[in-house]
């Protein structure tokens, strides 16, 4: 019989997949990971997300479980975190993965927990049949679109998550602002006085407070895709989100390439095209990706394009390395924008 001294030196063990290469991990079932929310970082930001529920007076709490992805469900007042949030190991597999890792640094991840809490809250109190809010927000009822054309100046919709997310649905609108309101730093009538953003928000205002006491009307634990229940290889989840973000639209940059680089004989014996923006590409993805609200995989795919661009035409340098770079941040920058502006824009469902 094993004793109990034993049985808690064996659950103290690290799982065996955390000593796998990337390669082997990838292999494994996300159902063998046998992850629990538990103990982890990712319960202390939960419990910072109740604090401020309750300093706003709310009695709703959502429940929280893991699964391949953020989202909530609908018709339930829950919500599904990502498995990598759960182990460092699986950070890493996601930064190699998707070159970024969403809701890993704290205030990020408070940020996505207070927008999936007011889709739990929407669904708990079954707010999306009010009238005021259906006006306020647009029809529940529009079907989410593949991709959404962000409108960046915007004073209709508040700015809590990246990529203008409010304008994707009007779900995600009422998410966004309920975040924005739940926010205890976030000085909303300070923010947006002045923008019809502010509606929504002294609207959820007022909403709160009506409801702050009420037992939930939708009080159901349902699990939608828990992750004990899936199935599918870490290797094939990461294909599929891959080309969800993936970058689809044509070469449309030539002629600003040869504005930058030039194939002519005289500049032969300057530095490949394709070797600079290679050996600049890291700084070159993570500059516009702040500067665009991008993700970073978004743009790692058309950096690749570029250097594959580049070769195909055997491009040389033409000025300094320090002048062509900051020449080409602003090329990449322009090119990820017109990506943003094309209608071509996902929604991260």
């Amino acid at each position: 019989m094993v004793d109990a001294q034993t049985a808690d030196r064996d659950a103290l063990k690290p799982p065996e997949w955390t000593a796998l290469s990337d390669e082997k991990l990838l292999e494994v079932r996300m159902c063998d990971l046998h992850l629990s929310i538990q103990g982890t970082a990712i319960e202390q930001r939960i419990a910072r997300i109740d604090a401020e529920l309750e300093a706003r007076g709310l009695r709703f709490r959502p429940f929280y479980y893991l699964s391949d992805e953020w989202f909530t469900p609908d018709d339930v007042p829950g919500v599904a975190v990502p498995f990598y949030l759960a182990h460092p190991r699986l950070e890493r597999l996601e930064l190699a993965q998707m070159l970024e890792v969403e809701g890993g640094d704290e205030a990020g991840c408070l940020r996505i927990l207070r927008h999936e809490a007011g889709h739990a809250i929407d669904n708990a109190y079954r707010l999306r049949r009010l009238q005021t809010r259906r006006r306020l927000f647009g029809p529940p009822s529009i079907e989410y679109p593949e991709y959404y054309t962000p409108k960046p100046y915007s004073k209709s919709f508040v700015q809590h998550l990246d990529h203008w997310y409010a304008q994707s649905h009007p779900d995600e609108d009422f998410a966004e602002t309920f975040a924005v309101w739940l926010d205890p730093h976030s000085d909303w009538a300070g923010r947006y006085a002045g923008w019809p953003a502010l509606r929504k928000l002294e609207y959820m205002e007022r909403l709160m407070r009506r409801i702050a006491s009420k037992r939930p009307a939708v009080t159901s634990r349902r699990l939608v895709d828990p992750l004990g229940r899936l199935r599918k290889t870490l290797g094939s989840h990461y294909r599929r989100k891959r080309e969800h973000y993936g970058l689809d639209h044509p070469a449309f940059y030539d002629s600003d390439l040869h504005n930058l680089f030039s194939a002519a004989p005289e500049y032969a014996k300057n530095v490949s095209a394709a070797k600079f923006v290679g050996r600049i590409r890291r700084e070159a993805r993570a500059t516009v990706a702040s500067f665009t609200d991008s993700y970073q995989y978004t743009i790692e795919q058309l950096l690749q394009k570029i250097i594959e661009r580049c070769r195909e035409q055997n491009l040389r340098l033409t000025e300094s390395e320090e002048t062509t770079r900051s020449d080409f941040l602003v090329f990449l920058t322009v090119q990820t924008m017109n990506y943003l502006h094309s209608g071509r824009h996902r929604v991260a469902l």
